[in-house]
């Protein structure tokens, strides 16, 4: 068995490559998994400063998570819109925070 057979990867990832009607992926598993490894990685490190935005500025979780949701927007993001709503929700997961309502997650 090779290390990317034994890569977990959330089934709320692996629908992002699953077009609407479809049953599998429309990417390989090996491109799926070095996708997940990013993105996860990428709502991990966003913790600490998620954290600290939320001290410096004193605002709401939902704003803070709303700034970083377009943070990953941006022109030339190393993830797709699919993939940064996927990691804003990962980060709000990870922080034991309230996801963004639906509309505003992209």
């Amino acid at each position: 068995m090779t290390e990317d057979n034994q890569t977990f990867i959330a089934r709320s990832f692996i629908d992002l490559f699953v077009a609407p009607g479809a049953i599998k992926p429309r990417e390989p598993r090996s491109v799926i998994a070095a996708r997940y490894e990013l993105c996860e990685d990428m709502a991990q490190m966003l913790v600490d400063t998620a954290k600290a935005t939320l001290f410096d500025l004193g605002v709401a979780e939902s704003d803070v998570l709303e700034r970083v949701r377009r943070g990953l927007l941006v022109e030339g993001s190393v993830v797709t819109a699919d993939e940064a709503g996927w990691v804003v929700r990962r980060l709000a997961e990870l922080l034991e925070w309230p996801a963004l309502e639906v509309g505003q997650n992209g």
